[in-house]
This record gives C-alpha cells, sequence and structure tokens, in this order.
C-alpha cells in the first residue's frame, strides 16, 4: 500500500505539474497574441478590410487557421509534452486568445464602432485573430524561460514534410503583415524584369545563408561529406516554392489580385515572395 501512495502521489504531482506549466503557456500565448499581431492591430488596411474583405474568403482564411495552429500546436503548444488530442485542444485555446486579445486591442483604440454593424464587427476581429493566434503559439517558443531542459524540449527532430509545413507557417505570419498592404502592389508596379529576377536570387540567397551559411543558433550545420546543392535542392528551392504559392494565396485572400493580369500577379508574388522566404527561413530557426 505504501508503495501504491507514492505511485498515486508522483501522479498527481505530474499533473499539477503540467497544469502549472499550461497556465504559464497562457501567459505567454496572451503575451506571444499581442507582441507579434500588434503590428497588424494598428495598421489602416488591416481595418480596412475587416469591413471590405469578401467574406468567403475570410471565412476561408479563419478555416485554413484551424489545422495550421494544430500543427504548431503539436510543434510547440503551451506544454512540453502532449498527444494530437492536446495539441487540438491547444489550438483552440491559442485561437480564442487571439481572438480575446484582438477585440481588447481594437476595442481599446476606438476601432470598434457600435455605430457598425455586427458582421463589420466580427469581420475586424476575425481578421486579426489568425495572426494573434499564431502569435500565442509562437509565444512558448519565443518567451520562454531559456532553460537547458526547455531548450530541449522545444528542438524535437523533424521530419522532412514537418521541417516544410514550419516553412509555410513562417512564410504566412510574415505574409500576413505584407500582404494587405497596398506598397505590395506598387513596388511590382515599380520594378522591372531584371528587379525580379534578382529579388528572386537574393530571396534564394538569403533563405539558404539564414539556415546554412551563417551559423544562426537553430542553423542546420552541413556534413563535410554532404555537397553543398543538397540542402539546396532538398530544402531551399522548395521552401521558396511554398514562400511563393502562400504569397500568391495571402495576396489572392486579401484582393490585391483582383482584375490584375498574369504579369502584374507574377510580380506581386514575387515581391511578396521576399518576405516571405525570410519567414520561411526563420521558422526552421525559432521554432
Amino acid at each position: 500500500m505504501g508503495q501504491g501512495a507514492e505511485e498515486q502521489q508522483e501522479t498527481s504531482g505530474d499533473q499539477g505539474f503540467h497544469a502549472s506549466e499550461f497556465l504559464v503557456g497562457l501567459g505567454r500565448g496572451l503575451a506571444g497574441a499581442l507582441l507579434f499581431a500588434l503590428p497588424m492591430q494598428m495598421t489602416m488596411e488591416m481595418w480596412d478590410l475587416g469591413h471590405a474583405m469578401d467574406r468567403w474568403r475570410l471565412m476561408t482564411l479563419m478555416i485554413l487557421a484551424i489545422p495550421l495552429l494544430i500543427g504548431i500546436a503539436h510543434r510547440i503548444g503551451f506544454e512540453r509534452t502532449f498527444t494530437w488530442r492536446e495539441g487540438v485542444r491547444d489550438a483552440m485555446v491559442a485561437y480564442a486568445l487571439g481572438i480575446l486579445a484582438s477585440a481588447l486591442i481594437l476595442a481599446l483604440f476606438g476601432l470598434l464602432d457600435t455605430q457598425d454593424s455586427l458582421e463589420d464587427i466580427v469581420g475586424t476581429i476575425a481578421i486579426q485573430a489568425v495572426p494573434a493566434g499564431i502569435g500565442a503559439l509562437l509565444g512558448r517558443s519565443q518567451l520562454g524561460s531559456g532553460g537547458e531542459d526547455e531548450a530541449e524540449e522545444d528542438e524535437p527532430g523533424m521530419g522532412y514534410g514537418s521541417e516544410l509545413f514550419m516553412m509555410a507557417v513562417g512564410a504566412l505570419f510574415l505574409n500576413l503583415n505584407m500582404a494587405p498592404t497596398e506598397e505590395m502592389v506598387l513596388i511590382s508596379y515599380i520594378m522591372t524584369p531584371w528587379h525580379a529576377f534578382l529579388t528572386i536570387l537574393l530571396s534564394i540567397a538569403v533563405m539558404h545563408g539564414f539556415v546554412y551559411a551563417v551559423s544562426f543558433k537553430g542553423g542546420h550545420a552541413l556534413d563535410a561529406a554532404t555537397p553543398w546543392w543538397h540542402a539546396l535542392i532538398r530544402f531551399t528551392l522548395p521552401g521558396y516554392v511554398i514562400a511563393l504559392l502562400i504569397s500568391l494565396y495571402s495576396l489572392w485572400s486579401f484582393g490585391r489580385l483582383d482584375g490584375a493580369g498574369s504579369m502584374p500577379v507574377l510580380m506581386s508574388m514575387i515581391v511578396l515572395g521576399f518576405p516571405g522566404a525570410v519567414g520561411a527561413a526563420a521558422a526552421r530557426l525559432i521554432l
């Protein structure tokens, strides 16, 4: 009986510890939602899109955010160890924190006018809730205590598909900051094809250099026997293609491609693909 009581006490202690970790994670999540989403919450284009964005596109963005958040939560959720079921829970909590943080900040700034329709108020909050929800989950990764044990838990080995997924997350997060702005379209009209070609080369070089060449913390050192082009073909080029596709979706989602011809669409995608590539590369380092 003594041994059984001790085991029961240990189990109870573990559950209390995990509950404590979850509460700390909530605090970090709320801080992350504010830290990562505040630039968008203070951007005029995002306020306008809350009223004007096509509701089907907004709904599509919100629905796509759910599996995205679940994938991130399974990687870096509010607790150190968790199952897929707990990952779904963490994703929903992060989404709720994103909605709460967005509503509070927008209300604080007087951007939720009581004269507006309920649809416009919900739309204004909803469009901000997606990046805020992502920020809530990134909060645990970026605002952690920095302890050695936590660092080890936060850096499990990732499969190839997981690495591509995290690159897509990084590209989307940075694209959500840039795609709503008029400057993306303006730059694409100013640029010549030579500018676009050089932007593509720079985007690929930055992606590859971030992770392999300049030895950032979290970077991936290449084995001496591995040829330099192996990582370029296996990770960097697929990552850049992902960044371009995410950029295309972001521009379409925010209506920046409506009525545009094929060349302006291509140029806009290349322009937005540059910050998308930076975000994709950074995601492999920090997540």
